[in-house]
């Protein structure tokens, strides 16, 4: 295989895994969860592999990187419809930390250990566990964090722990529902019921849950509300 021969392949194979990547999309980009890890390790073995074996055909290289791509925009495709899919193949965000307290049981769980929380703190420029209210462990291994700083005292002591200020979250909205789903997980956390949202809803003239693509719930108890498209 002389030399004129390995750099046209390799121009060519370039400009395949070029392409591939974009039409995956920039989600593969911008954040990769383990499902998108997968399929880009996958994609750059078989390009490896078209290129080392001078006696491989282009075509047996190129037929299963399509056929992953074609995997990856059929299961980007579904998961964008089913949150329950979606979050099979991209899992769940763990709370690292909840209410300034570490929770040992999901580092454990997530084989995170402290010097990995540490040098993610780091990252988002905050020394010291003290200063963290929530820490939220990303599909794609990024740590959120949210400060005590984002939480103000409001005028009134807390009923439930007298002697203690009330603290009101000012940072990221609650989602209520998204795909038409109700979480119902984050309504116990507001202290609110699907016949309370309901009735917000049909405030915005909404009769049914299923027309929503997204609703947020914020500090402010304001509702963002984004139908679907019909």
């Amino acid at each position: 295989m002389d030399l004129l021969t390995i750099f046209i392949r390799t121009v060519i194979i370039y400009f395949v895994v070029f392409l591939v990547m974009r039409v995956m999309g920039k989600r593969e980009i911008g954040k990769l969860s383990v499902f998108d890890l997968v399929i880009s390790i996958m994609i750059a073995e078989i390009a490896v592999i078209i290129l080392e074996d001078p006696d491989k055909a282009f075509l047996e290289g190129l037929l299963p990187m399509a056929t992953l791509v074609s995997i990856q925009i059929v299961i980007a495709y579904v998961t964008l419809k089913n949150r329950h899919l979606r979050l099979l193949f991209d899992g769940m965000p763990s709370a690292i930390i909840e209410n300034g307290k570490l929770n040992r049981s999901e580092m454990a769980k997530q084989k995170y250990n402290l010097d990995d929380l540490m040098l993610q703190l780091r990252q988002n420029h905050i020394s010291s566990v003290s200063d963290v209210a929530f820490a939220y462990l990303e599909t794609t291994g990024k740590l959120t964090v949210v400060e005590k700083s984002d939480f103000q005292p409001a005028p009134k002591m807390n009923p439930s722990s007298p002697g203690k200020p009330f603290f009101r979250y000012e940072g990221l909205p609650l989602p209520l529902i998204m795909d038409g789903k109700v979480q119902d997980q984050n309504l116990d956390q507001i202290k609110q019921t699907r016949f309370w949202l309901k009735n917000k809803l049909q405030e915005k003239n909404i009769r049914n849950f299923k027309e929503v693509f997204l609703c947020t719930y914020d500090h402010r108890g304001q509702l963002f509300v984004d139908r679907k498209e019909r």
